[in-house]
C-alpha cells in the first residue's frame, strides 16, 4: 500500500524551488571565496574542491529547503539574508555527515559518482606523492582517501558555523537557534553511533531500528531544520510543538521510504547501488521485519547474504524475494502511509499560515513517494 497525496481547497503557495535559490547562491559564493585571496588558498584547494564538488553533484536540500519553510511558518521575520545562510549552513553540515558516514560504510558511490574518500584514493594512486614507489596493496592510497575525506568532512563541519555567523544573525536570533543546533549535532551522532553499533546485528528488533530512525533521520533530517528556520523567526513553543508533531511521523516515513530505496530501488535513480544496505547488514526496520515473518531456513539464508561484502547480483535478488515473501515490503510501506496520514493530521490543527502549511503538504507528498 503506497501513501497517496491529499487533495485540499486551493491556497497561497510557496515556490520551492526559488525558495532554494538564494540559499544555492550563498553556498556557491562561500566557497567560491575560501580559494580566493588568502596565503593557504593554493593548498586550501585541494580540500574545497572535492568538498565543492560533492556539493554541487546535486542532494535533496531537503534540511535547507525545511528550514526556509520553518521560517517562512513563523511570520517570515528578520533579514532573509539571516535565514538564507543558516539553509545553506545546514547543507554544508549534512556535507560533513555525508562524506563521514561514507567513510564508515565503506560505500563506493554516492550521488551516482564516487564519494569522496574514494575519489581521493583513486587521486593519490594517479599521483603518489614522495617518492612515487608503487603502492602495490592499495593500502596506502585507502589509507590516505579515507583519512582525506575525514579532514574534507571537518572542514564542511567547521565553516558550516561559519557560514551561519555570516549572515549576521542578532543576538537573540543566536539565543533562539543554539539550543536547536546543539541538539540537532548531538543527535545525528547519537543516530550515527547507533546506526553504527546495530550495523551486522541481523536482528528481528523492530524498536531498534526505529531508534536509529528517530535520531539519524526524523529529528535531524525534519524537525530540527524546520523548528531553527521557525527560531529564526521567532517561533513560539505552541508553533515548535505543532512543527515537531508534523516532522516526527513524516522524518520516520521518509527513512522507511529510503530503507525500501536501499534494497530495491534502481541505482540509476537512487545514484548507489541497490547492494549497499544489504552487503552493510544495515539492520533497518524493513530487514527486522523480515527477520520476524521469516521461516527458520529462510532467516538463515537472508543471514548469510546480508553484511556480505561479496554480494552478488544473484544473492541480492534471492535476498529480495524472501522479504518479499514474507510481506515486510508492504509492512514498511503500510507504515508509510500511517506516519504520513499522521503529519498530515498534525498539519489540520497547526498555528501555521496558509501558504506554509501548503508547502509542508506538498513536501509530505513528495517525502514518501520519492524514488531517489
Amino acid at each position: 500500500m503506497n501513501a497517496s497525496p491529499r487533495t485540499s481547497a486551493p491556497t497561497p503557495m510557496l515556490d520551492l524551488r526559488r525558495l532554494l535559490e538564494p540559499v544555492e547562491d550563498v553556498l556557491g559564493r562561500f566557497l567560491a571565496r575560501k580559494t580566493e585571496s588568502t596565503a593557504a588558498g593554493r593548498h586550501l584547494a585541494h580540500l574545497v574542491q572535492p568538498l565543492q564538488g560533492f556539493v554541487d553533484a546535486g542532494g535533496k536540500r531537503i534540511r535547507p529547503l525545511l528550514a526556509m519553510v520553518g521560517w517562512h511558518a513563523a511570520g517570515a521575520t528578520g533579514h532573509p539574508a539571516t535565514a538564507h545562510h543558516l539553509a545553506a549552513s545546514l547543507e554544508l553540515f549534512h556535507a560533513f555527515c555525508l562524506i563521514h558516514d561514507d567513510v564508515m560504510d565503506h560505500s563506493a558511490t554516492r550521488r551516482g559518482q564516487p564519494t569522496v574518500h574514494r575519489a581521493q584514493a583513486d587521486h593519490y594512486r594517479q599521483h603518489p606523492p614522495g617518492t612515487g614507489l608503487r603502492d602495490e596493496t592499495g593500502r596506502a592510497a585507502d589509507r590516505f582517501g579515507e583519512g582525506a575525506a575525514i579532514l574534507i568532512g571537518d572542514l564542511a563541519l567547521v565553516w558550516s558555523d561559519e557560514l551561519l555567523h555570516a549572515g549576521n544573525p542578532t543576538p537573540a536570533q543566536l539565543q533562539r537557534i543554539r539550543p536547536l543546533l546543539d541538539a540537532m549535532r548531538t543527535e545525528v551522532t547519537l543516530g550515527q553511533y547507533l546506526d553504527l553499533v546495530h550495523t551486522g546485528q541481523e536482528t528481528a528488533d523492530l524498536h531498534s531500528a526505529l531508534t536509529v530512525i528517530h535520531y539519524k533521520t526524523a529529528k535531524y533530517t525534519i524537525e530540527r531544520p524546520l523548528q531553527l528556520g521557525a527560531a529564526l523567526a521567532g517561533a513560539d513553543q505552541a508553533l515548535q510543538d505543532a512543527l515537531s508533531a508534523y516532522a516526527i511521523p513524516l522524518g520516520e516515513a521518509f527513512q522507511l521510504r529510503d530503507d525500501l530505496l536501499g534494497v530495491f530501488g534502481n541505482p540509476q535513480t537512487t545514484g548507489k547501488p541497490a547492494l549497499d544496505d544489504l552487503r552493510e547488514g544495515k539492520a533497518t526496520a524493513l530487514i527486522a521485519l523480515t527477520l520476524q515473518h521469516a521461516t527458520p531456513a529462510q532467516a538463515d539464508q537472508l543471514r548469510l547474504f546480508l553484511g556480505c561484502p561479496t554480494l552478488t547480483d544473484h544473492q541480492a535478488e534471492t535476498a529480495r524475494r524472501i522479504i518479499q515473501d514474507t510481506g515486510a515490503d508492504h509492512t514498511v510501506n503500510t507504515m508509510i502511509t500511517e506516519r504520513y496520514e499522521q503529519a498530515l493530521t498534525a498539519l489540520d490543527s497547526a498555528p501555521i499560515a496558509p501558504a506554509a502549511t501548503d508547502a509542508l503538504r506538498r513536501l509530505a507528498d513528495q517525502a514518501v513517494t520519492r524514488t531517489s
